[in-house]
């Protein structure tokens, strides 16, 4: 005989998980009266999920950059685009399954929410790396102007005087725009793919750790599987000699 609880339904805590389906990156962690762990709702990142401006405050929850708001707005953002058919550049319009759209990413991945939201099974993607390189067809460079940066972070008072001074080893103006970049396209990714869907992605060690952090806010770190380093160069004794970056 199984035994009674003894108790009601934890409401808050159902509430919690709903929440966390929908905002797994407003979900945190705190403790209880007995000093055991317990999920929590970040409330000011979830406020910022459902306004359409940019909201006063400071960006301080676990992993932040400047302008992750701004780039949370930006993502939730409606636009009035629309796709366009191009029939005679087509094969087999009216009998192919396959669709390919040409176009900026982000509009894209809105313009797709009504029509495949949680109907995808695979996403990969290969995003810019961040190098610095200026020999791709795409942006690879990343970097925030140093004005721009100051501002974000309020290196200046209202006076003009330096409030504090940055550790130039961290860098952080070369990695907010990226982060801010990947974090509203994976944040509009997440919307499309099916409960058992899967997400790969390519990316080297510039910016691997930024997006395993990035990953485990929008599609919650339970959900994460595992990183795969790919092995390159020519096999020595039936090895490898070297691992791709």
């Amino acid at each position: 005989m199984d035994k009674m609880r003894m108790e009601s339904v934890d409401m808050t805590a159902q509430n919690i998980e709903k929440i966390g389906a929908l905002f797994p990156n407003c979900i945190t962690e705190t403790v209880d009266e007995n000093g055991n762990p317990k999920k929590a709702i970040n409330f000011e990142l979830l406020k910022q999920m459902l306004s359409g401006d940019v909201l006063e405050g400071d960006e301080a929850y676990e992993f932040t950059w400047v302008g992750k708001k701004a780039a949370i707005v930006e993502g939730n953002r409606p636009i009035r685009k629309t796709l366009r058919p191009c029939k005679e550049e087509s094969v087999n319009w009216d009998t192919t399954e396959n669709l390919y759209i040409e176009g900026d990413n982000l509009d894209v991945l809105k313009l797709l929410q009504e029509s495949y939201l949680g109907a995808i099974k695979v996403i990969y993607i290969d995003p810019p790396y961040n190098t610095g390189s200026d020999r791709f067809v795409y942006p690879d460079n990343f970097m925030m102007m140093q004005d721009e940066y100051d501002e974000g972070i309020g290196m200046y008072d209202e006076d003009g005087n330096k409030q504090f001074d940055e550790n130039p080893k961290s860098n952080p103006r070369f990695h907010s725009k990226w982060c801010s970049m990947i974090y509203q396209r994976l944040m509009l990714a997440r919307n499309l793919l099916a409960d058992d869907g899967l997400i790969f992605i390519s990316i080297d060690d510039n910016e691997q750790e930024n997006l395993k952090k990035i990953c485990d806010e929008v599609f919650g770190a339970s959900n994460f599987l595992t990183c795969v380093s790919r092995a390159t160069g020519t096999p020595t004794g039936g090895g490898v000699r070297w691992f791709g970056k």
